[in-house]
């Protein structure tokens, strides 16, 4: 009963069928499925979101399926691609004849590759849309605790105000800039709403952008920055480029800081910079304390006790534990607030002597009102100002450390220099190693192939095909490039780089054109042990295994499509993956089905110059039904 059911519910469905398939017209049909090919692309399946859309192409996707599944289609199917194969052999030929011509554009190509290799832009890892933002205020040196919380409630209410923030986070004191402290910092961390409840025209970006606009206008006596967290955690605070200017000659902290506004003026004129800042100002009110050595040893009493004292009582300092309870407790000595409000409060600080007499503490230190900055950084032992560079919209990381490179040489005087931090350090370095990592590529699989052919000649038809694709990828990534420069869609596309996912998609781009070019080398190889001569072996080699290249490669294009039009999360690594990807396999498949016909032939010549090529299956029997398989049947 089981079978009969089955069998029953077959023939059922079967019957449906066909009798939808048989009133759509092939052409129909085609359509149908590039229709449910775009809905794929543009998301139009989610029922959550579109509900009348998803079931209307659910239905188109019905029909298309039941159309391709009919006579009628598969007919007409076969009888195109049968005209398509004629047509394919005889260009196959004129390439084989014409062999000067198909290495001239093989050359041609070659260097096409080359020129888009070396004017793509270079990058490590495109910034996305985490739905994060960070904020750091920075305020006049000796502004009140007072002042910077109105100043950071006033940027709360901005930040408040703008539709696409769902929380935010004030921390006062503090700067994620540099790692400054002080009542003149302030930091804020913004979380953004999930990206179902935001436009396009909402994106971390964008709302960056608009937040710094109108800070700019509104807060004039202080400074105020917003800039997305990195990609990868751990190497710095903000996707900008960080940069250590450094003073090698030990000169005076005011000369090094015009040196450096001198140099940040610079890189603002540069297209590929957006803006050039640092929080470090030698302009914060102090007091220099000089200690009277001299009286000090007269009263018996060490310098060194001096500053400890001093420190007791105007910072803390650790004295002693205690228990309580089963717990240990730090003991800290500190004097209070007012006690320590004022200069005239030193008069009261009091420190013992050699003798045990109490001395005050204004005997041995004279306090001078000096101006300088809250914090010195140091790098490789070097007096450093941080930097942070942030790349124009329309360009990339690469780009701008271009520019800095550029301006640096020509406008940092003797004795200054930078150091790259955080992620454009690994950029830096990593940036090198990138043309190694393809030459390795290609000979892991030179190899591969020699020993697979036995022959050091035969794999250079495969090596020698696999720069088309990689061009394709350039052409296609260098193509969003330019769609990114428009203006209005600048913030929306962004820009595509030479990056890790373009890396990715190379390296994976590397086999998949291989294999294309194997399937085509194995099978004329085949036949030409059969008997067949080099130039008929190599068509008809490329005629069968046309099919299932088309098949797989067209395969791949189609389900790479959503990635190369993604939005949202991810959204720019998934588009610079998708399209070098799309692009490398479209092109280098177009070229391949062309070009490695012709190599395999000259290469072969070669091969059997050194090696004679020794004969199997005279009859070819093994290969008769294979070819009678990918045969016009019109043409017998």
């Amino acid at each position: 009963m089981d079978t009969a059911y089955k069998e029953s519910r077959r023939i059922m469905v079967s019957k449906y069928t066909d009798a939808i398939g048989k009133r759509l017209n092939p052409k129909i049909v085609i359509l149908f499925v590039i229709i449910a090919i775009l809905g794929m692309i543009f998301g139009m399946f989610n029922f959550d979101q579109h509900p009348v859309l998803c079931i209307l192409f659910i239905i188109i996707s019905i029909l298309a399926f039941a159309g391709m599944t009919t006579d009628k289609f598969k007919a007409s199917f076969n009888k195109s691609y049968n005209s398509l194969l004629n047509k394919y052999r005889k260009y196959v030929v004129f390439f084989i004849h014409r062999k000067g011509l198909s290495f001239g554009l093989l050359g041609a190509l070659i260097a096409l590759m080359v020129f888009f290799m070396n004017i793509t832009p270079t990058g490590m890892v495109p910034n996305e849309d985490t739905g994060t933002i960070m904020g750091a205020v920075t305020l006049p040196p000796g502004t009140s605790q007072e002042r910077a919380q109105e100043v950071l409630n006033k940027v709360d209410s901005l930040i408040a105000a703008e539709p696409a923030v769902q929380s935010r986070t004030v921390i006062s004191g503090f700067s994620f800039i540099g790692s400054g402290q002080g009542p003149s910092y302030g930091s804020i961390i913004i979380k953004l709403k999930d990206w179902e409840e935001r436009s396009m025209q909402q994106s971390s970006d964008i709302v960056v952008a608009s937040l710094f606009m109108r800070s700019q206008k509104l807060f004039k006596d202080a400074q105020v920055l917003f800039f997305a967290p990195p990609m990868i955690p751990g190497y710095s605070i903000s996707t900008d480029i960080e940069l250590n200017m450094q003073d090698k000659t030990g000169g005076s902290l005011d000369h090094f800081f015009e040196v450096v506004n001198s140099y940040m003026a610079a890189l603002e004129e540069r297209p590929e910079i957006s803006s050039a800042s640092t929080n470090f100002n030698p302009s914060f009110p102090q007091y220099q304390m000089d200690i009277d050595v001299a009286a000090c040893k007269r009263a018996g009493i060490s310098p060194s006790t001096i500053l400890s004292t001093m420190q007791g009582y105007f910072g803390g300092i650790y004295a002693s534990n205690f228990n309580s309870f089963g717990k240990m407790y730090r003991v800290m000595i500190q004097a209070e607030p007012d006690a320590t409000k004022n200069m005239e409060s030193l008069n009261s600080i009091k420190v013992r002597g050699s003798d045990g007499e109490m001395a005050p503490i204004t005997q041995f230190v004279t306090m001078k009102r000096i101006y300088g900055p809250d914090v010195i950084s140091r790098f490789n032992l070097y007096t450093s100002i941080q930097v942070m560079v942030s790349p124009a919209a329309g360009y990339t990381s690469g780009q701008a450390l271009q520019a800095i490179s550029e301006v640096a040489s020509q406008n940092l005087p003797t004795g200054f220099g930078y150091e790259l931090g955080g992620m454009a350090r690994e950029e830096a370095q990593t940036t090198n190693t990138t043309g190694l990592i393809f030459v390795l590529c290609l000979v892991f699989v030179y190899l591969l192939l020699s020993a697979q052919y036995e022959s050091y000649v035969l794999p250079l038809a495969v090596l020698l095909s696999i720069p088309c694709g990689l061009l394709g990828s350039f052409l296609f990534v260098n193509g969003f490039a330019a769609l990114g420069s428009i203006p209005a869609l600048k913030m929306v596309l962004g820009t595509m780089s030479n990056d890790i996912y373009m890396q990715i998609a190379l390296i994976m781009l590397m086999g998949l054109l291989a294999k294309n070019a194997i399937l085509i080398v194995e099978f004329a190889l085949d036949r030409r042990k059969q008997g067949m001569s080099i130039s008929w072996a190599a068509v008809l080699g490329a005629s069968a295994r046309l099919r299932p290249i088309l098949m797989t490669s067209l395969a791949m294009i189609i389900g790479l499509l959503p990635l190369m039009f993604a939005f949202g999360v991810g959204a720019h690594g998934n588009r610079t993956l998708g399209a070098s990807a799309i692009g490398g396999m479209l092109i280098g498949m177009i070229c391949q089905i062309f070009i490695v016909p012709t190599l395999f032939v000259v290469f072969q010549w070669l091969q059997e110059k050194f090696k004679p090529i020794e004969w199997t299956d005279m009859d070819g029997s093994e290969v008769e039904p294979d070819i009678e398989q990918y045969s016009n049947k019109d043409e017998k």
